[in-house]
């Protein structure tokens, strides 16, 4: 009797952790999309067809007349992660710089 409950706990267990990492997939896979319109959008601030999409570590970069702007886009709730704290830290330092790298 004990194993038959072990076996359904077990069951609903593998069922529930199955359904669980499907939300967090489609959660992901919905934010990198949206990511993608985010810049057609009323609000946002630059010309839309001069931001080029990267996706990681930061959603993408924005370039105008006078300035290059790297662009993390998040929901109301959304926090930067380490790697995009860092990207952050970097270019708010200027440890930014140009490279031409050519093929011989």
């Amino acid at each position: 009797m004990i194993w038959l409950f072990y076996r359904l706990w077990q069951g609903a267990a593998r069922r529930l952790a199955q359904v669980s990492f499907q939300k967090v997939s489609l959660s992901t896979k919905y934010g990198k999309m949206s990511e993608q319109f985010m810049p057609f959008l009323k609000d946002y601030p630059y010309d839309p067809q001069s931001f080029r999409f990267i996706g990681t570590p930061v959603d993408g970069i924005q370039f105008s007349d006078d300035k290059v702007v790297f662009v993390e886009f998040k929901a109301a709730a959304g926090k930067l992660n380490a790697t995009q704290q860092r990207v952050r830290e970097q270019v708010e330092n200027k440890r930014v710089e140009w490279l031409e790298f050519r093929i011989k």
